[in-house]
């Protein structure tokens, strides 16, 4: 009898320990996550047996907001890398082999980080996942690095974000914030 009541305190202890530990919202995110497929809407797509294609990609990114102040060269450094987003490292799943330009990427997740510079930006794709930023980023961790063509924009964009759109026979990610979009163009 003993036994089960120390059981039983035992498990009161934690949880009451627990309910005090979440009894406080955290924070609201500054930069909120946000996800992108490929097809565009595929879980609503899904359930609605509306879908025409394949699930090919999806990305997962925290969205930064611009706030005033100038992204590219000044709070993003040119030259060094950079997570493709704020908070947690962004992330990449693709359900099929792909390729961008030459480089063969196998169906797998991995993490996104670029090297931004004016009018090229090199892509990172990455093996190591759920990671916060880019402060344990290991370049032999790297499955391809590709530069991608960065233009400038007419109008800027306050919160960065990232989508994929069909173009032909590619499907590219396209990545906009303050006045700057750069184009991944997958072929599947």
């Amino acid at each position: 009898m003993k036994q089960y009541i120390l059981l039983f305190a035992m498990l009161a202890i934690s949880v009451l320990s627990l309910k005090a530990q979440n009894g406080r919202m955290p924070a609201v995110d500054k930069s909120p996550l946000d996800m992108s497929y490929y097809p565009a809407n595929y879980p609503v797509l899904k359930i609605q047996e509306k879908l025409t294609e394949p699930l090919l990609a999806r990305v997962i990114y925290s969205r930064p907001a611009k706030n005033g102040r100038i992204v590219f060269g000044e709070l993003i450094e040119y030259g060094t890398i950079w997570r493709l987003g704020a908070n947690e490292a962004t992330e990449l799943e693709i359900f099929k082999d792909s390729r961008i330009g030459n480089v063969k990427i196998k169906k797998g997740r991995y993490s996104l980080y670029a090297i931004p510079n004016e009018k090229t930006w090199t892509l990172i794709i990455n093996r190591d996942t759920d990671t916060w930023g880019a402060f344990k980023y290991d370049q032999k961790k790297d499955v391809a690095r590709v530069s991608i063509p960065v233009e400038k924009t007419s109008e800027a964009t306050e919160c960065f974000t990232m989508f994929f759109e069909k173009s032909g026979s590619a499907v590219n990610l396209l990545i906009y914030w303050d006045d700057r979009k750069a184009t991944v163009p997958f072929q599947f």
